[in-house]
């Protein structure tokens, strides 16, 4: 019970959260401030435009390919659509590096906004991880090999590394297994898992706000 009173102390869930419409903007608000922001709306322009690539996309080892050129080239705004999100996950690391980088200036990952600086870093894991699954999904040569030399770094890993490599091949090779493992990790688990991790952010940051000052 202790444990979590001490939770709850730290998490604030028993409490009401303000009205939506309800903030109270820092005093000395900056540029700088926005990067979470634009960051998030990043995200959600990967979400909309993935899911629109996802309805036309064929995670098979036989189409993919092909299914990728046909959102090119016979899709109406495919090309557009897929410029959309490749540009929005290039951007998105460019601007959660600099919102990084304003946090570490700012120290705001002092007490008390610990749980935002570990929730920021699985979020920059996750994005991570979302770029990398989704690099292989074209399953041209650059891909493949970009996979390969990313998975072979993943054996590198003491103790658990070997494993780590073996689960996200299927195998010992990258084959339409790894494809598919892939395409289920890229739409399913990591959208599921980042937006866990944003619940968590926004939730502590409407509870305890942003730091202000240096």
């Amino acid at each position: 019970m202790r444990l979590l009173q001490k939770f709850d102390q730290r998490f604030s869930l028993s409490k009401r959260h303000p009205k939506f419409g309800i903030r109270r903007l820092p005093e000395h608000l900056n540029i700088t401030f926005c990067f979470g922001g634009v960051s998030f709306c990043l995200l959600l322009l990967l979400a909309s435009s993935g899911f629109l690539l996802a309805l036309y996309y064929i995670p098979s080892s036989l189409e993919a390919f092909t299914s990728i050129a046909t959102i090119q080239h016979k899709i109406p705004f495919g090309r557009f659509i897929r410029s959309i999100h490749k540009w929005s996950a290039y951007l998105l690391v460019v601007f959660i590096f600099l919102h990084t980088v304003r946090v570490v200036i700012y120290r705001a990952y002092q007490k008390p906004r610990e749980l935002h600086w570990f929730s920021g870093v699985f979020l920059m894991l996750l994005v991570a991880a979302s770029g990398f699954t989704g690099y292989l999904l074209p399953w041209d040569q650059k891909a493949y090999w970009a996979t390969r030399v990313g998975t072979t770094l993943v054996e590198k890993i003491p103790l658990i590394g070997s494993w780590i490599s073996l689960f996200l091949r299927g195998g010992t090779e990258i084959t339409g297994v790894t494809l598919s493992r892939f395409f289920a990790f890229h739409v399913l688990l990591l959208p599921f898992s980042t937006t866990l991790f944003l619940w968590i952010h926004f939730h502590m940051i409407k509870r305890t706000g942003v730091k202000e000052t240096l």
